[in-house]
């Protein structure tokens, strides 16, 4: 693959309405490429009352001296169940990027911060590079979308985990060895991280976020006594092969919903330009989706027509399908049926506690290889338009 910098406009279709997220292109002039857009954010805006506070009475014969008055509970732990990273044995070098406790942040600009490669890592070859988001939470709240990005290139999608009154805490680890080339720039670099809360009387969760990243050098190994290799991972996300260069396709900053765009219906079109280099032979667009609002549920969602004869009104329509349709210079070059991402407060929250939905904690991209179009994309045009 090779990476190599587009500027045309991009833009995403979604087939039924409701917010979709945004792709990233992925290009690889002489190594392989990756990169993605950012989606549409959400607001639950307390349109779900998921939230149970069970009263617990107790009766003590004991004398008022005696009763207990207090009880002191350890967080509880929540977790996706998810194939393990394979990690090399080799000790990684570990990066605390960002602290931050997300209370009134909805509408805000994202949370930043500065990165740049390691330095102090007895290596510059690593076979993993993972990413870590830790977080605590304790109280009431919806759960919230957020998203990680590095200069615009997103790294990570997910949901909070709804919090008890008692506190919990989730982790969630990455693997982002494909993002290689945008890691290892030897510049300085903006982190971004975004996730809109809401707090007030009733709504009081603070999301309290540790973001790290952890390197893993490459692991060596003695094959005979006289030759060494290097035992080089495979990526557990998308193509083994690491792109030469990594593109952004999302909002530009600041945006003070997140990076990614926002699909309000099935004829709500977003553009962006970007620019490849001449000497790119592979390119791979890495697309983000998520459904939020109205289209939360939407493989529950009734046809228009139906709802219109049964005099229906307050429930979400335009049927159980959706497709996002990505053109590139007004030419359709792929489409995304995405998976059904229940997130943590779907349904019932009951359900999720400790163990998440499937991709709520790392929502799914969705790689679309576009290297078919680079003839049209190479042909002296500086600018391509993605939509």
């Amino acid at each position: 693959m090779c990476h190599c910098g587009f500027a045309k406009r991009k833009k995403t279709k979604m087939g039924n309405g409701g917010p979709l997220s945004w792709p990233t292109i992925l290009y690889q002039p002489i190594s392989r490429n990756v990169s993605r857009l950012g989606r549409s954010l959400g607001y639950d805006g307390g349109k779900r009352s998921h939230h149970y506070t069970p009263t617990l009475t107790l009766f003590s014969p004991l004398p008022i001296s005696t009763r207990i008055t207090s009880y002191t509970f350890s967080p509880a732990t929540f977790f996706e169940v998810t194939k393990p990273i394979q990690l090399p044995i080799t000790k990684p070098c570990s990066t605390f990027l960002l602290q931050h406790d997300f209370g009134y942040t909805y509408g805000s600009p994202p949370v930043t911060a500065q990165y740049s490669p390691p330095s102090n890592c007895p290596s510059t070859d690593f076979d993993k590079i993972v990413l870590e988001w830790t977080a605590t939470c304790k109280g009431r709240q919806f759960d919230r979308i957020f998203g990680v990005w590095l200069d615009g290139v997103e790294l990570l999608r997910s949901c909070t985990a709804e919090p008890k009154s008692t506190g919990i805490v989730w982790t969630v680890k990455k693997d982002i060895t494909r993002y290689y080339s945008l890691l290892m720039k030897n510049q300085t670099q903006t982190l971004s991280v975004y996730l809109g809360n809401i707090v007030d009387s009733t709504y009081t969760g603070v999301y309290h976020v540790n973001v790290s990243i952890h390197y893993y050098p490459t692991e060596k190994y003695t094959k005979t006594k006289t030759k060494t290799k290097s035992l080089r991972l495979k990526s557990d996300h998308g193509y083994n092969q690491r792109a030469d260069l990594i593109i952004p396709i999302s909002r530009n900053s600041p945006g003070n919903d997140g990076l990614w765009f926002e699909i309000q219906n099935s004829i709500d079109v977003n553009t962006k330009q970007f620019a490849i280099p001449p000497n790119a032979y592979r390119a791979v667009l890495e697309v983000y989706v998520s459904f939020h609002e109205n289209d939360e549920f939407w493989p529950t969602n009734l046809p228009n027509d139906f709802n219109t004869a049964n005099n229906l009104t307050g429930f979400p329509g335009n049927g159980p399908f959706r497709e996002v349709i990505v053109s590139l210079d007004d030419k359709i070059v792929g489409a995304v049926w995405p998976f059904t991402v229940v997130f943590t407060g779907g349904v019932n929250p009951l359900l999720w506690r400790p163990i998440t939905g499937i991709g709520s904690f790392d929502l799914p991209s969705y790689d679309i290889e576009i290297t078919p179009f680079l003839g049209t994309l190479l042909n002296g045009t500086l600018l391509s338009e993605l939509t």
